[in-house]
């Protein structure tokens, strides 16, 4: 029973990290895939084997950070893990790329040129708010 429900949880994280590179590659201009749904679905199984593996270590190293800012720095867990997704599936790629900025009734965000590291930082916020989103909906 304990085995069937992670796999469960590995395949839900699976299509949940599918859907929001998805949807990253939809929003951002610095996010492509250069192999189509195949390279997607090969980064999604990456970042969900990183999440499953390498997170917890990363975690446990940055603890000493982690506690001294008061969790301030956990952010940089999520840009590591998706960049080191880049670096292992070759086709999958995030460069810099031109924000066009964003104007809403008053509201007005400029348009802004990320670098590559501010483009790894904007697409990972953007991943853990949709995660964070399809997990409240799928509980």
């Amino acid at each position: 029973m304990l085995k069937k429900l992670k796999m469960k949880n590995h395949l839900r994280l699976f299509l949940i990290n599918f859907v929001s590179l998805w949807l990253a590659g939809n929003a951002f201009a610095g996010v492509s895939f250069s192999g189509g749904y195949q390279i997607l679905a090969l980064a999604a199984l990456v970042l969900t084997l990183i999440n499953f593996a390498l997170k917890p270590l990363i975690k446990i190293l940055l603890l000493p950070i982690n506690l001294i800012t008061m969790g301030a720095f956990r952010w940089l867990i999520n840009v590591f893990s998706l960049y080191l997704a880049t670096v292992i599936v070759s086709q999958f790629q995030i460069q810099s790329f031109l924000f066009a900025g964003f104007t809403y009734q008053g509201f007005v965000i400029p348009s802004i040129y990320l670098s590559t590291f501010w483009a790894l930082v904007a697409v990972s916020f953007f991943i853990s708010l949709i995660t964070a989103l399809l997990l409240w909906l799928i509980k």
